[in-house]
């Protein structure tokens, strides 16, 4: 049986782009790159907000949607999450509301999701509140049965990771920053979230 073709829309903030990459792929072009993209065709848009909260998410996410899926293919989005909310005073029942009523509504409207969590923030002073965020994010998605990529438990300590966030200007991670969150998620699921056989 022939697959329909898979568009797959990424929401998130400055980490879904190649910024702070020398290599200019960020984590979204290092999985897509290990993604075979045939049979069926695997379509990847990534549209970053820069500075995005849960709520700015929840605000856009319908609209960026609605201009890229088709009733012709098997439509899914993944959201990649900040680490933002604590900063901005936004309290974690409020950001886990957010979450959940786009994963909620993307149920009801048949389109599948995939969560990739917060990262480590760059002000070592947040990270308590951020991990608080990531349990909230990661709770949310495991009662709904969708799939989540905890991208701050194993990089909080992570000497390389934090050697980049440190040095950018924009904090943001670089080469080896993506590339660690580009192996997690490629190990956390996502060819079993988009059914097709993981590569040799």
């Amino acid at each position: 049986m022939v697959r329909q073709d898979i568009r797959i829309v990424i929401l998130g903030d400055s980490t879904i782009s190649a910024a702070g990459d020398p290599r200019g792929m960020g984590w979204v072009g290092r999985v897509t790159a290990k993604t075979p993209a045939n049979s069926p065709r695997i379509d990847v848009f990534a549209l970053p907000a820069p500075d995005e909260t849960s709520a700015m998410l929840a605000e856009r996410w319908k609209a960026e949607v609605g201009r890229r899926f088709s009733p012709d293919t098997d439509n899914r989005l993944v959201l990649a999450l900040s680490n933002l909310d604590p900063a901005s005073g936004t309290s974690i029942s409020r950001s886990r509301l957010n979450i959940a009523t786009i994963l909620d509504e993307c149920r009801r409207a048949g389109i599948s999701t995939f969560v990739v969590g917060p990262t480590p923030h760059h002000n070592p002073e947040l990270n308590r509140d951020v991990e608080h965020l990531v349990s909230g994010y990661e709770d949310v998605a495991s009662r709904r049965g969708v799939p989540f990529v905890d991208c701050f438990r194993p990089l909080v300590e992570h000497q390389g990771w934090n050697s980049e966030i440190l040095a950018s200007q924009h904090n943001l991670p670089g080469q080896v920053g993506y590339g660690l969150m580009a192996w997690l998620v490629l190990n956390r699921g996502w060819y079993e979230w988009l059914e097709i056989p993981t590569p040799e």
